[in-house]
């Protein structure tokens, strides 16, 4: 529900806040007074593109914000959980505009796009402007009004993606049909690629292994060089560490039978010495193991060759071929895929046969609904002055699936009870066609979701139907006509001002005597006299509105 607008220099409006109720509100005031200015404002609030004309003169941007209660909007709430644009509390919206025709958006204080302004709005508000009824000609606009009065939402959209996945189903098969000859060239360089990479068999732990027995073979002389003189320094000859040690410890043993302090000194030295001994006989059994023969050194050198040939050849490291060789397997194998015909086709086929899946549930549900929205609307059509006019809605077959279902829906009318049914806009004339608009939006209102209705100028027959739908659901109507206004839960009046040469309009709340008032300058227009108000006193009395608090 809107509870709230906020309007700063918006054509001749400066500054107006207005605060919105439940129920049937309607909005008044003399001709020229800005009453439409607020639907104006709503309809940028919500992704109408902006003129800078629309900018209040002298002014830098103009401002329009609203606040909405979410209680009843379950849809918009979770559009923004959605989005991540969700918060404790009401909705804010917001929207600023700037001399050089700028805008930028707010939902709930986060930056927005017109889109998703747009978006939440379809959610929140169903706006009806005082020229909303041109569009009925349009089929795509008799379409959306038959599948809001279905309430098929869901299933069109589940049309529209079962629509599009066909279409890139199709798109793909021609594609893999066009491309044939550049998948099978690349098919080939990867099947020669992956042939040799199969015969060399690249692993990552044989290429480290290779690598450290090429480094140990080909210095096997110095390692070996190395060995033997250390071996002989640690335990061959008087000289070796391993003699002196032995020479260091026996007279330490004889100095700690003297001073038993030396012991532990002399516990060290045995533990080097055994060390000692230890690192030789280490020394001496490496020597043994190590390998000098040539031949293997050759073969270890040719395939770290075959390993570098490749990796030169490929562009990547010698360490990264195995990769190199799985990532060549999944190309192909998707490749395979792609250029694959009859996994195309069938893939084609099967996306074409859940899109009429699809469709053909949405035709049959659009057959009942269209049955019943034409019945329901021809007895509306009866309530607005159009005694004998009836509806039709016609589901006319396409020759291909659409993203819009397998049928074209088409409003045929006929204005009186002798003339025959015809397409709505060659049939019915303007006036016709504004009444036969504000039947069909009474009739979506009653069944539809939207928490708020806003409707432009509208008939006097229309006041009852609006004050019945107000007590389901918010409704605000601007309107010259003191029959719609009498049946209103609430009143506002637009006023015009000038004060040095400036033109501005305000918003006032009546009360019941403002009411009263308001209703007689309706009726008798400029001058008010006793008969008008009494007048409008007995309009108020036969529509029972209670006083406002």
């Amino acid at each position: 529900m809107l509870r709230l607008l906020s309007i700063r220099n918006f054509a001749v409006v400066a500054a107006l806040e207005v605060e919105f109720e439940r129920g049937f509100t309607v909005l008044t005031g003399e001709t020229g007074a800005g009453k439409s200015l607020l639907l104006d404002a709503l309809s940028l609030l919500l992704g109408d593109r902006f003129e800078a004309r629309q900018l209040r003169l002298g002014a830098d941007r103009a401002e329009i914000a609203a606040e909405f209660d979410l209680a009843d909007a379950p849809a918009a709430r979770a559009w923004l959980i959605e989005h991540d644009l969700a918060e404790d509390g009401p909705l804010l919206l917001r929207r600023v505009l700037d001399a050089q025709g700028r805008s930028r958006a707010h939902i709930n204080g986060r930056p927005a796009t017109l889109t998703q302004l747009e978006a939440v709005g379809e959610l929140l508000i169903d706006l009806h402007g005082q020229h909303a009824h041109q569009s009925l000609g349009r089929p795509e606009t008799q379409r959306r009004l038959l599948d809001a009065y279905g309430g098929f939402a869901a299933l069109t959209r589940e049309v529209a993606l079962a629509w599009r996945a066909w279409q890139d189903a199709v798109e793909h098969a021609k594609r893999g049909m066009q491309d044939v000859a550049a998948i099978q060239a690349e098919r080939d360089m990867l099947s020669s690629r992956h042939a040799e990479l199969t015969a060399l068999a690249p692993s990552a732990a044989e290429w480290e292994r290779l690598s450290q027995t090429q480094s140990r073979l080909a210095h096997a002389a110095t390692l070996l060089e190395s060995a033997n003189a250390a071996e002989a320094e640690l335990r061959d000859g008087d000289a070796s560490l391993g003699s002196r040690l032995a020479a260091v410890l026996q007279r330490l043993k004889q100095a700690a039978a003297h001073d038993a302090a030396l012991n532990d000194v002399v516990a060290l030295l045995d533990e080097a010495r055994i060390g000692t001994d230890e690192a030789a006989r280490a020394l001496r059994s490496y020597r043994e193991r190590l390998d000098l023969d040539p031949g293997e050194l050759a073969r270890v050198e040719t395939r770290l060759t075959a390993f570098h040939d490749a990796a030169r050849k490929y562009r990547v490291r010698a360490g990264e071929l195995p990769k190199l060789a799985e990532e060549t397997i999944a190309r192909l194998a998707v490749l395979a895929a792609g250029a694959d015909a009859e996994r195309l086709g069938n893939a084609e086929a099967e996306a074409r046969r859940a899109l009429l899946d699809l469709a053909h549930q949405l035709s049959a549900k659009r057959k009942l609904a269209a049955a019943e929205l034409g019945h329901r609307v021809s007895a509306m059509m009866k309530r607005l002055a159009m005694t004998g006019g009836r509806v039709e809605i016609a589901l006319i077959p396409i020759s291909e699936p659409a993203s819009f279902g397998l049928e074209s829906v088409e409003l045929q009318v006929a204005t009186h009870a002798k003339q025959p049914l015809g397409p709505l806009a060659r049939v019915a004339s303007g006036g016709e066609l504004s009444r036969l608009g504000l039947a069909i939006q009474v009739v979506l209102a009653e069944v539809g979701e939207l928490p708020t209705l806003v409707f432009g100028a509208v008939a006097a027959t229309v006041g009852r139907m609006l004050q019945q739908l107000g007590k389901r659901r918010q409704v605000l109507c601007v309107t010259h006509l003191p029959q719609v206004a009498a049946c209103a839960d609430h009143h506002h009046r637009v006023i015009k001002r000038s004060a040095a040469g400036e033109v501005s309009t305000e918003l006032a709340r009546l009360d019941s005597s403002g009411r009263v008032e308001e209703l007689a300058r309706m009726l008798g227009g400029h001058e008010v006299t006793a008969k008008t108000r009494a007048h409008a006193k007995e309009l108020l009395a036969q529509h029972r509105i209670p006083t406002p608090p």
